[in-house]
């Protein structure tokens, strides 16, 4: 059986807008009545994102002082992953058509999620993605989870993951972060890095994925005719 799992933010989810508009109104927030702004365009503040950026540096670059840029970084964090904001996030291109040929494929699905269950639940619901993931091939963090980093909570995922599905005589990773390549590094297990997430191709080289391509189509491709060269 060749196993799947992927990541759903990036991946599956463009979250480039809802992180936007947070930005904007955490920019509005931060700074004084008439202080003059320079509010960066949707390009501009992906591009940093992607390129990782601290939240601080961004707020200063768009005209904040030191102290207002840390009040800026700790309103953002309270704010990006909330429910009113989750709304602006939309489907990957390419993504939905590259989950039905996964299923046509019956590769064994799973996802693999920093979002807490009823995030991802209302990402479901949002999309009618709940079709290609059933219960137990959710892995997510429970609704009063303590985040600590990606990097080290995640990891923890695919450890319950692995220890609960079926055996696999292959299984492939899809992210487009450093958490999921180290994720899948530590477990054994090949891992394609995608483009169309929230970092860049340098700082996706920094952790040397098996493989960097654009979207969670190529990487579709890619693992299913692995798959084919294996066995033929």
């Amino acid at each position: 059986m060749l196993r799947l799992i992927t990541d759903f933010d990036g991946p599956i989810i463009d979250v480039s807008e809802r992180y936007y508009r947070v930005y904007q109104w955490c920019l509005e927030k931060s700074r004084f009545l008439e202080q003059p702004v320079k509010q960066l365009d949707k390009a501009e503040f992906w591009n940093l994102k992607r390129s990782r950026v601290p939240e601080k540096q961004i707020a200063i670059l768009s005209g904040l002082d030191e102290a207002q840029a840390q009040e800026f970084a700790q309103l953002r964090r309270q704010t990006v992953h909330t429910e009113p904001y989750f709304g602006y996030d939309k489907l990957a291109v390419g993504a939905v058509a590259a989950l039905e040929k996964v299923q046509q494929a019956r590769v064994d699905l799973a996802v693999m999620t920093m979002r807490r269950e009823r995030e991802l639940e209302y990402a479901f619901n949002q999309h009618n993605l709940g079709r290609f993931f059933p219960k137990n091939r959710c892995y997510c963090l429970t609704n009063d989870y303590v985040k600590t980093r990606d990097i080290d909570d995640k990891p923890l995922l695919m450890e319950q993951a692995l220890a609960e599905l079926p055996t696999a005589c292959q299984t492939w990773m899809v992210g487009d972060t450093e958490a999921d390549i180290i994720t899948a590094k530590n477990h054994g297990v090949k891992v394609v890095a995608v483009l169309c997430g929230i970092r860049d191709r340098a700082q996706l080289e920094l952790y040397k994925p098996d493989l960097i391509v654009n979207d969670l189509s190529e990487a579709v491709d890619l693992v299913l005719n692995r798959a084919v060269s294996q066995v033929s």
